[in-house]
């Protein structure tokens, strides 16, 4: 049985609470501190659990990386018993380990062909979680439309729900959502120096 949560306030908006209850969100993990990804990553395995169709799309980290989460996702996949999941990578990217940009050769070019992909998918209803890890780094580049995802998002048809990870996102992003979490740093290793280790960022 679901657990039985009970909301402060019920809006007067006509529906039951089965309507309200399954309606699609647009998540946010944003802020400074470590879990924005994994976070979203657990609610992949989720929606894998559920048989859910899951997309993910990664837009800044290394399309060399093989992350620990992709390898079990895919895995999971495989055995045929929940959903699938299907993994996009958008480039070189990102290395917050390295601190510096590795970009692809046309990285706003690849970044925003990987939205447009995004659109097409979310009009044909392929996924029913959609997890856009890092996204927030091509809005703020201004490599991808803010005014466009916020658009194609609001007009989603279906039951898609739609998970947006990265530091600093737009106020509009963050108006947009149904929920959003702010990770915050309260100390990390890599504040004394440690850099980052297999089975924990990887």
């Amino acid at each position: 049985m679901a657990p039985q949560g009970q909301p402060e306030q019920v809006p007067d908006d006509g529906l039951t609470t089965r309507q309200r209850r399954d309606r699609p969100l647009l998540i946010v993990h944003t802020g400074t501190g470590k879990g924005k990804s994994t976070a979203a990553f657990g609610l992949a395995l989720r929606g894998w659990a559920q048989g859910w169709p899951v997309g993910v799309f990664q837009f800044v980290k290394s399309a060399k990386w093989r992350i620990g989460e992709e390898k079990a996702l895919r895995a999971l996949a495989d055995t045929g018993q929940g959903g699938t999941v299907t993994w996009h990578k958008m480039g070189s990217g990102w290395s917050w380990v390295q601190r510096r940009l590795e970009l692809a050769e046309d990285p706003a070019g690849a970044a925003a062909e990987g939205w447009a992909q995004i659109a097409r998918d979310l009009a044909a209803q392929t996924y029913q979680l959609y997890v856009l890890d890092e996204l927030t780094y091509p809005l703020r580049w201004g490599w991808i439309d803010l005014d466009e995802v916020l658009a194609v998002l609001a007009a989603r048809p279906g039951h898609q729900h739609v998970v947006i990870t990265g530091r600093d996102a737009p106020a509009a992003l963050l108006d947009a959502a149904d929920l959003v979490t702010e990770m915050t740093k309260v100390k990390h290793p890599m504040d004394v120096g440690q850099k980052g280790q297999r089975g924990i960022e990887w």
